[in-house]
């Protein structure tokens, strides 16, 4: 912020090592070209800042006493860094007030605690108002998406995102519950019961405990809400994406693993869950790793039977239930199997383990077939078909892949059971999407997860700039509407250093595909192909299997260790076929679905191996998923929503009576005008004929020579 003159008493804001800013007040005249500031600082004490001669940068200016603690931070004279945090602190310190506008969005701080301001009669205080005549609330938000797809009969979505911790599940829960509220009954019974249902379901199978969070999600998801005529609710959909499954196996200190096992081993007593042989959650590998295994004010026992109650809701009978559980304590048993050396490459399996008994018990297949592929491999070359013996390592990290496949099919089947309960028979008029995104995350130690859960970040921030800054700017710059540029940090860069050709990820599969590739030596193929190319890329200095991206929200450094395990989401095609021969109803179902899945996605990204290679060379690795899951089903499901929709409304009432003259000249006479229908009665109201829904605009067709392009398809 420059100002020309400042006088006496003139307040500013000094950046500070501990509290990030302080404020304090010129004593002194300033003019520009002088050297120094003379300042003092709230406390009386005295300062002098040097300015920069090459810069002239001076610090930001404080705003006047009367705007402090205004609901609406675009009410403010001055909008930056300082002024923001100080203006929410001093409506959260001194009035307990957890939410601002800035604009069209809502700033949440999450407060750590329940507070009573969520209740029905405040729900009904905020249905039918407008947005700025209550104080900000998530029900606010959640009130104008429902009147603009109500009354505008256009479809909505509300992206909830932050960093880990911030509240994102918790304000995307109370969303739903706003719109299961005010809706009208649709005829079906229970539906708005069974779409909020939903809920306790993922949580307990999705959600774990964090540093930062007792309640993390560790999946992304997108929920639809279907909407009939009279706008009540009529089922829902949920898409989810970039589950966690590392967690399954490992946990850091402090941390937990899913919520469910937790509330399996806490409901071990219980004479139907007797047959699993569980225990306390201390006495699993895969639970226990943390250190942490109870939540304060969190009785597991409790939320089994809230984890129940939600799967009765949903229609999953009691014994469909005990399936799911049976194959979650199975889960529990395989992490407690161990491995015996024998040799540097040669490891075997005690004929008396219990606890691999039990895991196949409950899984109903052959001990002797499971603890030889555990401890073997089958390995093909051109011309014959051999078993190699595996070393310990090798072993124990194949037995953790296969607890993390059965996992994320269990979850993937779950979520399709979910969608299923939630389907209506009636037509969908229209929908609601809510998206719960991953938020940005920076542990002390970050991995593979964190690398994805950020760059799916970075993505979706590239759509917030490209639609709240650069499109809307280019539209006034278009118009000749006097407007001084905002200028916003663009992060395509750092996007293209991951995506990018010989980016991390391209780098990362390359080294998946060499036959000796390693994790230190991908991390000097990095250093090498990225260091002195891009400012966004960095080494640390003490360490030769770290790197360093410089995102938008901060910087992150990243272990190389894992990283090609994990993108690679190898497991033993054996141990699989071993559980293939159950007769275990529900565990065959995890494997069709996985196979289903792998056919239909080689189909829709056009991915197709070689003759004759092996089935581990054909399959996509994790990064290859992650990029595809972000066109796919992130940005083709959701952005479709925010881009295709959203410039269509712009369009209406922004576009020229000329254009208008143009294009009716255009379909004069055409046979196939109905795939565009103009009424001159409202300003310019394009009518394109699909059902409202994110799947139907894979169809629609605009003839080209109308000249429509700013309706492109993504």
């Amino acid at each position: 912020i420059h100002w020309p003159v400042a006088g006496q008493y003139a307040r500013v804001w000094l950046p500070d090592a501990e509290e990030v800013w302080k404020s304090a007040e010129l004593i002194k005249d300033y003019t520009p070209g002088d050297l120094t500031l003379s300042l003092q600082l709230e406390d009386g004490t005295e300062v002098e800042y040097k300015v920069d001669p090459t810069t002239d940068k001076l610090p930001p200016l404080r705003n006047p006493n009367i705007l402090v603690g205004e609901n609406d931070l675009t009410s403010l004279s001055y909008l930056h860094e300082p002024a923001v945090l100080h203006n929410l602190k001093v409506r959260f310190i001194d009035s307990k007030l957890i939410y601002t506008y800035c604009g069209i969005v809502l700033v949440a701080i999450n407060p750590y605690e329940a507070l009573p301001i969520y209740e029905a009669d405040i729900i009904n205080a905020y249905s039918g108002q407008n947005m700025g005549d209550m104080d900000p609330h998530i029900f606010a938000v959640a009130e104008e998406a429902y009147k603009h797809m109500a009354r505008d009969e256009k479809n909505q979505s509300i992206i909830v995102s932050g960093e880990s911790g911030a509240g994102k599940t918790v304000s995307a829960k109370y969303a739903m519950r706003y719109f299961a509220t005010v809706s009208c009954s649709s005829g079906e019974a229970n539906v708005e019961e069974r779409v909020l249902a939903s809920s306790p379901i993922m949580e307990a199978l999705g959600n774990a405990k964090t540093t930062r969070n007792d309640n993390s999600s560790r999946f992304g998801k997108y929920i639809e809400i279907g909407f009939d005529k009279k706008h009540g609710i009529i089922g829902a959909n949920m898409k989810t994406y970039l589950l966690e499954k590392s967690r399954v196996v490992f946990q850091a200190h402090g941390e937990r693993n899913y919520h469910i096992f937790y509330q399996l081993c806490a409901s071990s007593h219980l004479p139907e869950f007797k047959p699993f042989k569980l225990g306390c959650a201390d006495d699993f590998h895969c639970t226990n790793q943390g250190q942490s295994p109870v939540i304060d004010g969190v009785d597991d026992a409790k939320e089994m039977s809230n984890t129940r109650r939600a799967f009765s809701l949903l229609g999953t009978c009691d014994s469909d239930q005990m399936e799911i559980y049976q194959i979650l304590a199975a889960i529990l048993h395989l992490s407690n199997v161990e491995v015996k050396d024998q040799s540097a490459d040669r490891c075997s399996i005690l004929p008396d383990n219990v606890h691999l008994m039990v895991f196949c018990e409950l899984m109903g297949v052959s001990f002797e077939e499971m603890a030889h592929w555990l401890c073997h491999r089958k390995l093909q070359t051109t011309t014959e078909t051999y078993v190699k013996s595996v070393s310990k390592m090798n072993a124990v990290n194949g037995r953790d892949a296969l607890a993390k496949h059965i996992y994320s099919r269990l979850f993937k089947w779950i979520v399709d059971s979910v969608n299923n309960a939630l389907k209506s028979a009636k037509k969908q008029h229209s929908f609601i999407g809510v998206l719960d995104i991953y938020g940005f995350e920076t542990f002390d130690v970050n991995s593979f997860e964190q690398f994805c859960i950020n760059y799916a970040n970075e993505k979706l921030q590239q759509q917030f700039n490209l639609h709240v800054f650069k499109l809307e700017q280019e539209e006034y710059m278009k118009e000749a509407i006097p407007w001084t540029l905002i200028d916003f940090y663009d992060n395509q860069p750092c996007i293209n250093l991951i995506e990018a050709k010989l980016g991390v990820l391209d780098l990362l599969d390359e080294e998946c595909r060499m036959p000796k590739g390693s994790d230190d030596t991908w991390a000097q193929k990095l250093y090498n192909t990225l260091l002195k190319q891009n400012a966004h890329f960095d080494k640390p200095r003490l360490s030769n299997r770290a790197f360093i991206i410089h995102h938008f929200a901060d910087k992150v450094e990243y272990q190389c260790e894992g990283f090609l395990e994990k993108n690679k989401d190898t497991v033993n095609e054996e141990q699989i076929n071993v559980l293939k021969k159950s007769k275990f109803d529900l565990l065959l179902k995890l494997f069709e679905d996985d196979e289903k899945a792998t056919s239909s996605t080689k189909k829709l990204t056009g991915i197709s191996g070689r003759a004759g290679q092996s089935q581990r060379d054909n399959k996509k690795t994790v990064g290859l998923q992650v990029r595809c899951l972000i066109i796919v089903c992130v940005f083709s499901q959701i952005i479709k929503v925010l881009t295709l929709y959203t410039p269509v409304i712009e369009f209406e009432e922004r576009v020229s009576t000329s254009f208008i003259a143009t294009i009716e000249n255009l379909l004069k006479g055409r046979v196939e005008s109905s795939t565009l229908m103009i009424d001159t009665k409202k300003i310019f109201s394009v009518t394109l004929p699909f059902t409202p829904s994110s799947v139907s605009l894979e169809t629609i067709q605009i003839p080209a020579s109308l000249n429509l392009s700013f309706l492109t398809r993504i």
